[in-house]
């Protein structure tokens, strides 16, 4: 009989047939019976439905080493490193539940300008001997309407507080007419701004991003999100090349020192240099974290391990709000989220290297170490003479071409890009605009996260009972019908209330599409070319994260312009979501019994 070679380097020995079957089957990746149908002489697979191990956009070695091969049963997909230490004990538990906090201090960066960038009331600044003039009236006076132009030609100093506001209507308009320039505006040089706003100290007040400036705000967003798009490319690369503890440090390292730094940070210039730095390290963070906690289990316990590292993330976006609404200052709201990075450094000394990706590496003695601690503190006997031999890993040379190779890739492929850009621009379309939706922005931003903590235990549990299909399509048209509603209620103060519960129930649909869509991606591509193509939406997905900053200024333009377009994109990505297979639901338990039982044995 033939044997195979597991990624934890276990032999296995398997008929001829189940051979030549399991070839097959690894060709292509879940579909519904109807597309098997379509595929003559191929073996598809018997899954429950349940997602891929990679529910991140990073692939571990441990996938990609057979390029020929496509996604497997990942239920029952095992490796002696399990059967060893326990595919989930204590001992994984306590340890991804310590990674997941990593994504605390990663949500209040991306969150945070929300509140440091908010809109403040501003007017022309006033003389100084003109200082306790009421704002409307030195706005009607200077002819600032528009609170950045000014009339020239007049000396203010004649005027006072003692004089009544006809008078020096008068006046003023007596000394514009002794000059040469009446009815001349020019440009403020300075401004003041509101101080019980409960907004206080924002970048707009700091670095007066007002008038021909404002501009400026979308650009530093923008910078952290360009940040954010570029890490997301290349941060799976180094992390298979370097280890998942050693760049989820190292990024973490950074990030806490570079979100400090914007604390004592007073050059503008230099503070979108670092926004874009720390964005960059942000998204190391997030994938890095989220591949170690799905490389410490195996089978059925990736897919929770790696969804349930969601959960910190509504829960920080309530905590942020909190925090903006106590500081109501942009520079010690950086201090309170760049402070909580250093005790997160610490966890160096408690978290261990993957020990599937030293395995690969070679490195068994340290994989000895890692299972002896495990199985100790899972309560879990080891056999005396147990053997492990790093995985035999063949080159694969896939780019982003072969997407292409194929009608059944083509069209995953294009889905994907469009599905990746739209859910993106929905998802952070709501949350980085909260602050021009009206209302109480604070209340607006914990509503939001408390929604999403419901939303993405409902999609866990539904997507391991049913297919993924009809769901994320659901989705994805439930939120645009809600953009929708949202935006026939947009401008009528009367419904704001409304508003907000259209936007929320919106927030709460594209939030479950979020946490199917990765699961849903990684599933459908074949594992030789997954890291390429989930890289590849990856690309589609900063493309939408750099033009999110700039949707705030359609509002501008009109009033229901940015609903209206979350709107259309929203439903425009349901429509796409139809051209993509259906991944099959378990109808039977026993041929996954045969196929474990063919496939491994201890």
């Amino acid at each position: 009989m033939p044997k195979r070679q597991s990624a934890a380097g276990l032999t296995h020995d398997i008929p001829a047939d189940m051979e030549l079957e399991l070839e097959l089957e690894l060709e292509l990746p879940l579909l519904s019976s109807k597309d098997q149908a379509k595929i003559p002489l191929c073996a598809m697979h018997d899954t429950a439905g349940k997602p891929s191990p990679i529910t991140t956009p990073t692939q571990s070695p441990m996938a990609a080493a057979e390029p020929g091969a496509g996604p497997a049963d990942d239920e029952d997909e095992t490796d002696v490193i399990g059967d060893l230490m326990g595919h989930y004990g204590k001992w994984q538990l306590v340890m991804t539940v310590l990674l997941s906090l990593f994504q605390v201090p990663n949500t209040f960066h991306i969150s945070s300008s929300v509140y440091q960038a908010a809109n403040k009331e501003f007017w022309c600044q006033r003389p100084s001997n003109l200082q306790q003039l009421p704002v409307d009236v030195w706005r009607n006076l200077s002819g600032s309407q528009d609170n950045c132009h000014v009339l020239a030609g007049i000396d203010w100093s004649q005027l006072s507080n003692d004089t009544l506001p006809e008078q020096m209507e008068q006046q003023a308009a007596a000394a514009a007419a002794a000059t040469a320039d009446d009815g001349k505006l020019i440009a403020c040089n300075n401004w003041e701004y509101a101080t019980n706003d409960n907004v206080g100290n924002t970048w707009t007040s700091q670095w007066d991003l007002v008038c021909d400036k404002e501009h400026l705000k979308n650009v530093a967003e923008m910078f952290f999100l360009l940040g954010v798009a570029t890490g997301g490319i290349i941060s799976g690369y180094l992390s298979d090349k370097f280890g998942r503890k050693t760049m989820l440090f190292i990024s973490a390292i950074l990030q806490t020192i570079f979100g400090l730094w914007l604390y004592f940070c007073s050059s503008f210039e230099l503070y979108l240099t670092l926004r874009a730095l720390l964005g960059l390290v942000s998204v190391s963070v997030t994938y890095s974290g989220l591949i170690l906690a799905i490389e410490y289990v195996d089978g059925k316990w990736r897919t929770i391990a790696g969804m349930y590292n969601l959960f910190p993330l509504p829960i920080s976006y309530m905590i942020i709000s909190g925090l903006a609404y106590l500081t109501q200052d942009y520079q010690r709201l950086q201090l309170c989220i760049g402070v909580p990075g250093i005790f997160l450094c610490f966890l160096w000394f408690v978290v261990p290297e993957s020990p599937r990706w030293l395995l690969v590496k070679g490195r068994v003695e340290e994989v000895r170490r890692i299972i002896e601690a495990a199985a100790v503190f899972n309560g879990r006997q080891l056999p005396p003479d147990y053997q492990l031999t790093p995985p035999t890993q063949e080159s694969s040379s896939q780019d982003f071409t072969y997407l292409f190779r194929s009608s059944y890739l083509r069209r995953i492929s294009i889905c994907f890009l469009c599905i990746w850009f739209t859910m993106n621009l929905v998802y952070y379309g709501i949350i980085l605009n909260m602050s021009s939706f009206g209302g109480n922005v604070y209340l607006n931003s914990a509503l939001a996260g408390l929604v999403e903590i419901p939303a993405i235990a409902v999609a866990m549990y539904i997507i391991t009972k049913v297919g993924k299909k009809w769901l994320f399509c659901a989705t994805l048209l439930c939120a645009g019908v809600a953009c929708c509603c949202a935006a026939i209620t947009e401008g009528r103060e009367d419904m704001l209330w409304l508003k907000i519960t259209f936007l929320m129930m919106g927030k709460f649909t594209i939030s479950a599409g979020n946490t199917i869509m990765p699961v849903y991606t990684a599933e459908l591509y074949p594992t030789a070319i997954r890291n390429v193509g989930v890289g590849a939406c990856n690309v589609a997905a900063g493309l939408a994260l750099i033009l999110t900053p700039y949707l705030s200024l359609l509002n501008k333009i009109e009033g229901h312009l940015l609903m209206s377009l979350l709107t259309a994109w929203s439903i425009f990505g349901g429509f796409v979501v139809l051209f993509l297979p259906e991944t099959a639901v378990r109808k039977n338990a026993s041929s996954a019994t045969r196929r474990q039982n063919a496939a491994k044995q201890v």
